[in-house]
Protein backbone atom coordinates (compact mmCIF):
# COMPACT_ATOMS: atom_id res chain seq x y z
CA UNK A 1 0.00 0.00 0.00
CA UNK A 2 1.26 3.47 -0.89
CA UNK A 3 2.20 5.90 1.89
CA UNK A 4 0.17 9.11 2.14
CA UNK A 5 2.56 10.58 4.75
CA UNK A 6 6.26 9.79 5.15
CA UNK A 7 8.17 11.32 8.07
CA UNK A 8 11.95 10.89 7.71
CA UNK A 9 14.37 11.45 10.62
CA UNK A 10 12.32 14.43 11.81
CA UNK A 11 13.63 16.46 14.75
CA UNK A 12 12.40 19.73 16.21
CA UNK A 13 14.17 21.93 18.74
CA UNK A 14 12.54 25.09 20.10
CA UNK A 15 14.52 27.33 22.48
CA UNK A 16 17.00 24.51 23.20
CA UNK A 17 14.17 22.11 24.12
CA UNK A 18 14.00 18.94 22.01
CA UNK A 19 10.32 18.62 21.10
CA UNK A 20 10.64 15.83 18.48
CA UNK A 21 13.52 13.36 18.28
CA UNK A 22 14.36 11.51 15.05
CA UNK A 23 10.81 10.52 14.09
CA UNK A 24 10.57 7.95 11.28
CA UNK A 25 7.09 6.75 10.30
CA UNK A 26 4.89 6.05 7.28
CA UNK A 27 1.11 6.42 7.27
CA UNK A 28 -0.57 4.44 4.49
CA UNK A 29 -3.39 5.76 2.32
CA UNK A 30 -6.94 4.73 3.08
CA UNK A 31 -6.39 3.94 6.76
CA UNK A 32 -7.02 5.59 10.14
CA UNK A 33 -3.79 6.13 12.06
CA UNK A 34 -3.83 6.88 15.79
CA UNK A 35 -1.40 8.96 17.84
CA UNK A 36 -1.50 8.58 21.61
CA UNK A 37 0.54 10.17 24.38
CA UNK A 38 0.24 12.58 27.26
CA UNK A 39 0.03 16.36 26.87
CA UNK A 40 3.45 17.69 25.91
CA UNK A 41 4.54 14.36 24.39
CA UNK A 42 4.95 15.87 20.90
CA UNK A 43 1.73 14.68 19.18
CA UNK A 44 0.44 18.13 18.28
CA UNK A 45 3.86 19.39 17.13
CA UNK A 46 4.25 16.38 14.85
CA UNK A 47 0.83 17.13 13.36
CA UNK A 48 1.83 20.78 12.87
CA UNK A 49 4.99 19.67 11.03
CA UNK A 50 2.93 17.38 8.78
CA UNK A 51 0.54 20.25 8.00
CA UNK A 52 3.38 22.69 7.25
CA UNK A 53 2.56 25.00 10.17
CA UNK A 54 5.92 24.34 11.87
CA UNK A 55 9.23 23.73 10.08
CA UNK A 56 11.37 20.95 11.57
CA UNK A 57 14.95 21.56 12.66
CA UNK A 58 16.06 18.46 10.72
CA UNK A 59 14.52 15.74 8.56
CA UNK A 60 11.51 16.07 6.28
CA UNK A 61 7.83 15.33 5.77
CA UNK A 62 6.41 14.12 2.46
CA UNK A 63 2.65 14.17 1.88
CA UNK A 64 1.23 12.58 -1.29
CA UNK A 65 4.69 12.61 -2.83
CA UNK A 66 5.36 16.32 -2.17
CA UNK A 67 7.97 17.49 0.36
CA UNK A 68 6.41 19.96 2.78
CA UNK A 69 8.37 23.22 2.98
CA UNK A 70 10.15 22.43 -0.34
CA UNK A 71 7.72 21.29 -3.05
CA UNK A 72 4.71 22.68 -1.18
CA UNK A 73 4.27 25.05 1.78
CA UNK A 74 1.23 23.04 2.88
CA UNK A 75 -0.19 19.69 1.75
CA UNK A 76 -2.78 19.73 -1.04
CA UNK A 77 -6.23 18.36 -0.23
CA UNK A 78 -6.05 18.35 3.57
CA UNK A 79 -8.62 19.01 6.32
CA UNK A 80 -7.29 19.98 9.74
CA UNK A 81 -8.42 20.30 13.35
CA UNK A 82 -5.47 21.27 15.55
CA UNK A 83 -6.17 22.85 18.94
CA UNK A 84 -9.32 24.99 19.16
CA UNK A 85 -10.53 25.91 15.67
CA UNK A 86 -10.55 29.70 15.30
CA UNK A 87 -13.84 31.22 14.15
CA UNK A 88 -15.18 34.78 14.07
CA UNK A 89 -17.25 34.80 17.30
CA UNK A 90 -20.07 37.11 16.19
CA UNK A 91 -20.74 35.28 12.88
CA UNK A 92 -22.98 32.22 12.60
CA UNK A 93 -21.42 28.83 11.92
CA UNK A 94 -22.58 28.88 8.30
CA UNK A 95 -21.25 32.40 7.70
CA UNK A 96 -17.86 31.38 9.15
CA UNK A 97 -17.63 28.37 6.83
CA UNK A 98 -18.74 30.43 3.82
CA UNK A 99 -15.97 32.93 4.52
CA UNK A 100 -13.36 30.14 4.84
CA UNK A 101 -14.63 28.44 1.66
CA UNK A 102 -14.19 31.69 -0.28
CA UNK A 103 -10.41 31.52 0.30
CA UNK A 104 -9.99 28.51 -2.01
CA UNK A 105 -13.19 28.97 -4.00
CA UNK A 106 -13.47 25.20 -4.55
CA UNK A 107 -16.99 24.65 -3.22
CA UNK A 108 -20.39 26.35 -3.17
CA UNK A 109 -23.15 26.87 -0.63
CA UNK A 110 -24.60 23.37 -1.05
CA UNK A 111 -21.35 21.64 -0.05
CA UNK A 112 -20.99 23.94 2.98
CA UNK A 113 -24.55 23.18 4.14
CA UNK A 114 -24.06 19.47 3.49
CA UNK A 115 -20.87 19.36 5.60
CA UNK A 116 -22.73 21.01 8.51
CA UNK A 117 -25.64 18.57 8.30
CA UNK A 118 -23.22 15.62 8.16
CA UNK A 119 -21.73 16.58 11.54
CA UNK A 120 -25.12 17.31 13.13
CA UNK A 121 -25.36 21.11 12.80
CA UNK A 122 -28.21 23.17 11.31
CA UNK A 123 -26.89 25.50 8.56
CA UNK A 124 -29.91 27.80 9.13
CA UNK A 125 -29.04 28.38 12.80
CA UNK A 126 -28.40 32.11 13.25
CA UNK A 127 -26.72 31.70 16.66
CA UNK A 128 -23.28 33.39 16.73
CA UNK A 129 -20.36 31.01 17.29
CA UNK A 130 -19.51 32.69 20.62
CA UNK A 131 -22.76 31.21 21.99
CA UNK A 132 -21.93 27.69 20.76
CA UNK A 133 -21.21 24.94 23.28
CA UNK A 134 -17.77 23.26 23.16
CA UNK A 135 -19.35 20.28 21.38
CA UNK A 136 -20.98 22.51 18.75
CA UNK A 137 -17.66 24.29 18.12
CA UNK A 138 -15.99 20.93 17.70
CA UNK A 139 -18.63 19.85 15.18
CA UNK A 140 -18.18 23.13 13.30
CA UNK A 141 -14.41 22.51 13.25
CA UNK A 142 -15.00 19.09 11.72
CA UNK A 143 -17.44 20.55 9.16
CA UNK A 144 -14.71 23.02 8.17
CA UNK A 145 -12.17 20.17 7.90
CA UNK A 146 -14.36 18.00 5.63
CA UNK A 147 -16.24 20.56 3.54
CA UNK A 148 -13.78 20.57 0.60
CA UNK A 149 -13.74 16.74 0.51
CA UNK A 150 -9.99 16.41 1.25
CA UNK A 151 -8.00 13.18 0.76
CA UNK A 152 -6.27 13.60 4.13
CA UNK A 153 -7.67 14.58 7.54
CA UNK A 154 -5.39 15.53 10.45
CA UNK A 155 -7.50 15.64 13.61
CA UNK A 156 -6.14 16.55 17.05
CA UNK A 157 -8.65 15.44 19.73
CA UNK A 158 -11.70 15.75 17.42
CA UNK A 159 -14.10 14.24 20.01
CA UNK A 160 -13.32 16.94 22.59
CA UNK A 161 -16.52 18.26 24.17
CA UNK A 162 -18.86 15.87 22.34
CA UNK A 163 -21.50 13.96 24.31
CA UNK A 164 -21.78 10.16 24.14
CA UNK A 165 -24.15 10.28 21.16
CA UNK A 166 -21.93 12.80 19.38
CA UNK A 167 -18.87 10.60 19.86
CA UNK A 168 -20.72 7.57 18.46
CA UNK A 169 -21.90 9.62 15.44
CA UNK A 170 -18.40 10.96 14.80
CA UNK A 171 -16.80 7.52 14.99
CA UNK A 172 -19.28 6.17 12.44
CA UNK A 173 -18.69 9.17 10.23
CA UNK A 174 -14.88 8.76 10.31
CA UNK A 175 -15.16 5.04 9.57
CA UNK A 176 -17.37 5.95 6.60
CA UNK A 177 -14.68 8.34 5.31
CA UNK A 178 -12.13 5.52 5.56
CA UNK A 179 -14.45 3.35 3.44
CA UNK A 180 -14.32 6.12 0.81
CA UNK A 181 -10.51 5.80 0.73
CA UNK A 182 -9.68 8.83 2.88
CA UNK A 183 -6.56 8.83 5.06
CA UNK A 184 -7.06 10.02 8.65
CA UNK A 185 -4.45 10.84 11.29
CA UNK A 186 -6.09 11.22 14.69
CA UNK A 187 -4.70 12.08 18.13
CA UNK A 188 -6.89 11.09 21.06
CA UNK A 189 -6.68 10.66 24.81
CA UNK A 190 -9.58 8.21 24.68
CA UNK A 191 -8.67 4.53 24.31
CA UNK A 192 -12.18 3.85 22.94
CA UNK A 193 -11.60 6.12 19.94
CA UNK A 194 -8.26 4.46 19.23
CA UNK A 195 -9.60 0.90 19.64
CA UNK A 196 -12.68 1.44 17.48
CA UNK A 197 -11.14 3.59 14.75
CA UNK A 198 -7.46 2.94 14.24
CA UNK A 199 -5.65 0.55 11.91
CA UNK A 200 -2.26 1.63 13.29
CA UNK A 201 -1.32 3.21 16.63
CA UNK A 202 1.89 5.04 17.52
CA UNK A 203 2.71 6.42 20.95
CA UNK A 204 4.58 9.67 21.57
CA UNK A 205 6.56 10.13 24.78
CA UNK A 206 8.92 13.07 25.33
CA UNK A 207 9.32 13.54 21.58
CA UNK A 208 10.10 9.89 20.83
CA UNK A 209 7.72 7.72 18.81
CA UNK A 210 7.12 4.00 19.30
CA UNK A 211 4.77 1.70 17.37
CA UNK A 212 1.99 0.02 19.37
CA UNK A 213 -0.17 -1.52 16.61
Amino acid sequence: MEAMITVSDLSLTIKKAEILKHINVEFERGKIHGLIGRNGSGKTMLMKCICGFVHPTAGEVTVAGKRIGKDRDFPDSIGIIIETPGFIPYYSGYRNLKLLASLNNKIGEEQIKESMVRVGLDPKLKLPVRKYSLGMRQRLGLAQAIMEDPDLLVLDEPMNGLDKEGVADMRQYLLGLKEQGKTILIASHTSGDIDVLCDTVNEMDKGVMSNIK
